[in-house]
């Protein structure tokens, strides 16, 4: 195992290096540029289309979910674990500094994030059963042309696998571990409980995904950040340190300090990106599979909702993660992962930390429902949709084999397969973005037309 976990190990520094940094980073600023910087602009417009989309009666019919559902079941699959044991984890890492490429990585991914919906909308399918299909396999194929599809092969088999590690064993892991440490659960109970509720879900497919994620997220999405800012609240006089330690550290090296090892500037980069990537999944391509579903004729609309799906995630859920922790000063206790937003939360009000275990075993619910319809969706694209209930029943079992596996070793195996599977999709943003500046600039000028 030891050999296992040295070998992956290698492979996750090279895989996270200075090359695929600059690559998330560059194409998400080459798009943000290209579409003169519209995702940020027109944010109030992206929210204005989501709540008009909460309802199949506000929707075209051109889909199987509305709009609204189409990015909650984005968002159950990114907001989960990352948000709570990703963040405490690059500010242990990274120190304070990391705060600051997380927020980075998510203005640049909004760009990034409208693109893949834009095109999953534009070359999305219908298959043998009726069901909409789309993603970056899918655009791939369809966009590029039969020459690239093996690019697109590449990225369904890397998707399919690494649905195990992101968005099964880890959320598993991770709701296990907490719920032990705070209720005294067993993992096993847990892995099994949980391997229950998921496989009563999947059974009604992506329209019960849908209906389950537009209730939960929105709800545990909001309880978590106002459990957060009543702990600002209780430390509203070290706001203004904290952030200045978020700025500062993001360009100079952070000193050991108490239970902090320090860190140097580039491992506030490399764990920023790379836990600001596992949070929201800006460039990853697996968004985009759920945008593909969608009840809209219109890419841009739903690339327009699809990048709220960021902002929310990181700009708001992560930052509210990121501040407790440096404005408690709980980052130089020497815990890490889901512990250390534990203390922090612990430290506003009695029983915090209560809060953090039950809105992670809620936040890791969701993205398990969220990342099984990703695989799905990529192994019906290479065998067919006789392959979809194996692979739900593959995808049930490993719940409780993951709540019991190392956590190092599954955030490492998560942190690998995430870069894996970006690099078909990074490649066919950049070869696609000609025909989603295209279609923006038509639907733009068409409403300028209008005077809408």
């Amino acid at each position: 195992m030891e050999a296992i976990g040295n070998f992956v190990g290698a492979v996750n520094g090279l895989v996270w290096g200075p090359p695929m940094l600059v690559l998330i980073l560059g194409v998400g600023l080459f798009l943000s540029l290209g579409l003169k910087l519209m995702p940020i602009l027109k944010l109030g417009e992206g929210f204005r289309l989501m709540w008009r989309g909460r309802s199949a009666a506000g929707a075209e019919k051109q889909g199987d979910i509305p709009p609204f559902q189409a990015l909650m079941t984005a968002l159950s699959a990114t907001i989960g674990t990352g948000n709570i044991a990703g963040v405490a984890t690059a500010v242990f890492l990274g120190g304070p500094g990391a705060l600051f490429w997380m927020w980075l990585t998510a203005l640049v991914g909004m760009a990034t994030k409208y693109s893949e919906a834009v095109l999953a909308v534009r070359f999305r399918e219908v298959d043998e059963r009726g069901a909409y299909v789309g993603g970056p396999m899918y655009y791939i194929r369809n966009g590029l042309g039969k020459k690239w599809a093996w690019l697109g092969v590449v990225f369904a088999v890397f998707a399919a696998i690494a649905g195990f590690g992101i968005g099964n064993t880890v959320q598993a892991n991770s709701v296990a571990d907490v719920l032990e440490a705070n209720f005294g659960i067993p993992t096993l109970v847990t892995g099994v409980i949980l391997m229950v509720l998921v496989g009563m879900v999947l059974i009604g497919g992506i329209r019960r995904i849908g209906q389950v994620a537009s209730a939960l997220v929105p709800f545990m999405a909001i309880t978590y950040v106002l459990a957060g800012l009543i702990v600002l609240a209780v430390h509203a006089t070290e706001i203004p340190a904290a952030l200045g330690l978020v700025f500062k550290h993001a360009f100079s090296p952070v000193a050991a300090e108490g239970g902090f090892a320090g860190a140097a500037v580039w491992a506030a980069i490399r764990f920023g990106v790379a836990r600001g990537v596992f949070s929201n999944e800006a460039g990853l391509g697996s968004a985009p599979i759920a945008h593909a579903a969608a009840q809209t004729k219109s890419p841009i609309n739903q690339g327009m909702v699809a990048m709220l799906g960021t902002f929310i995630d990181t700009i708001i859920v992560c930052t509210i993660t990121g501040l407790v922790i440096i404005s408690s000063g709980a980052w130089i206790s020497g815990e890490s992962g889901a512990s250390l937003t534990s203390a922090a939360f612990a430290t506003g009000f009695t029983g915090g930390n209560y809060v953090v275990a039950i809105a992670l075993a809620i936040f890791a619910f969701t993205t398990i429902l969220g990342w099984s319809f990703y695989g799905e969706r990529c192994v019906e694209f290479l065998f067919g949709v006789k392959a979809i209930v194996p692979y739900r029943v593959l995808w049930i079992i490993a719940i409780p084999v993951g709540a019991t596996l190392n956590l190092g070793f599954v955030w490492l195996v998560a942190d690998t397969l995430n870069a894996m599977m970006a690099l078909p999709n990074l490649i066919a943003l950049v070869l696609l973005s000609p025909v989603v500046f295209r279609l923006t600039r038509e639907h733009f000028d068409q409403q300028q037309k209008l005077g809408v």
